[in-house]
């Protein structure tokens, strides 16, 4: 998988029984029967020890296709919601460079390094990213920059991007995003109020920006400022 780097034989095989590679295979078949179809992203969340990106106490349900608390009121997503929205980012044109705003758990964040070159990853919340980062980089992964500020607003810096990924509904599609998104790339994110969300897929165009609703989903808000 192009971008990835190994992952640890050590922490992979760690959690024999309810983490084995059997309750992955479970968790992938479920996946393919919910209409997932994407090998490589099937493939990149087969590989990666899920159990690892939540306490230690919830290990037993790291492989359950459900949303698990990791504090701070986050959640890491479900492997379904994972899937489909990187499924969304990627089927039409793999991106080379990808905006993540919210690492949350830093388990979206792996998935998606291990399919793109570059991943360019915000949180908010200094401690979530402390986590994730220490992490991914038990795991090996090296193409993926990490940045503490207020995900609305981004990372300028290295825009434009060929794929944004937003893990928190916002109540539109934020501008200051959009802006940083590379024509025809492709960004996706829940928008909507808390009861009503849904997934949509936003493409830049010469001519402005093209919309696709893909389902309805449940995220956190996506908030403003840092902690």
């Amino acid at each position: 998988m192009a971008g990835s780097g190994p992952l640890s034989a050590e922490l992979i095989q760690r959690g024999i029984g309810m983490t084995s590679a059997r309750t992955r295979a479970r968790l992938i078949q479920r996946l393919a029967g919910a209409g997932i179809e994407h090998p490589e992203v099937l493939e990149s969340i087969a590989r990666l020890p899920r159990h690892l990106f939540v306490d230690e106490a919830l290990a037993s349900r790291a492989y359950e296709d459900s949303a698990l608390p990791i504090g701070h009121g986050q959640t890491i997503s479900q492997p379904y919601t994972v899937a489909r929205m990187t499924a969304a980012l990627i089927e039409r044109a793999k991106p080379d460079t990808v905006l993540e705003i919210g690492t949350g758990s830093g388990f979206q964040t792996a998935v998606l390094a291990a399919l793109v070159r570059r991943v360019y990853s915000v949180e908010r919340i200094a401690s979530l990213l402390d986590q994730a980062e220490d992490r991914l980089r038990q795991l090996a992964f090296r193409n993926i920059r990490f940045k503490h500020a207020d995900g609305a607003l981004g990372w300028p810096e290295y825009a434009p991007y060929d794929g944004i990924l937003v893990t928190a509904a916002a109540r539109g599609v934020p501008r200051l995003l959009a802006e940083q998104l590379a024509l025809g790339g492709t960004m996706v994110l829940p928008i909507g109020e808390p009861d009503a969300q849904v997934l949509v897929r936003v493409t830049r165009h010469a001519k402005g920006y093209e919309q696709d609703l893909l389902e309805s989903v449940s995220f956190v808000p996506l908030l403003s400022g840092v902690s």
